[in-house]
């Protein structure tokens, strides 16, 4: 059964509801294991078919617990090529963060990404939410299509 990992960081609140939206939209779909996490170690990426990392912008970048988790993933040679990622986030003025996610997914990781990344501004609003469960929705559905 595909596995996907809908990861996330959040303080405030706002990226944690579009986690739990994105996850929902990909439970929606029979056949895949979906986890939702705040935390993980690096070695656990390597058993997902997709990651969908949900990061908040803080002053043009992403939190420090999110670039560690990928600076550990290559440092400890963590394979994820060719498998599926996508990134979300909520923001105040910039919203680089997620684009930020994407770039060290396709470039560093070699992996399929969706773009462009989900975005909200402040809080996210219904019209955000449902995309966000149209995103696991897409995602989980192309792991089926694979399998």
């Amino acid at each position: 059964m595909p596995k996907i990992l809908v990861l996330y960081y959040s303080r405030g609140g706002n990226t944690e509801k579009m986690a739990a939206a994105v996850a929902e939209g990909a439970r929606s779909i029979a056949g895949t294991e979906v986890n939702l996490e705040y935390h993980v170690d690096s070695e656990d990426l390597g058993s997902y078919g997709a990651i969908i990392v949900g990061t908040p912008t803080y002053h043009h970048e992403m939190p420090m617990d999110v670039k560690r988790l990928f600076d550990e993933a290559a440092m400890n040679g963590i394979l994820l090529k060719g498998k599926t990622g996508a990134a979300f986030g909520s923001f105040g003025w910039s919203g680089e963060a997620p684009k930020l996610v994407l770039e060290i997914l396709k470039n560093k990781f070699e992996m399929r990404v969706t773009e462009p990344p989900l975005l909200a501004k402040y809080t996210p609003d219904q019209m955000s939410l449902k995309m966000c469960g149209e995103l696991g929705k897409r995602v989980s559905e192309s792991l089926i299509q694979e399998a």
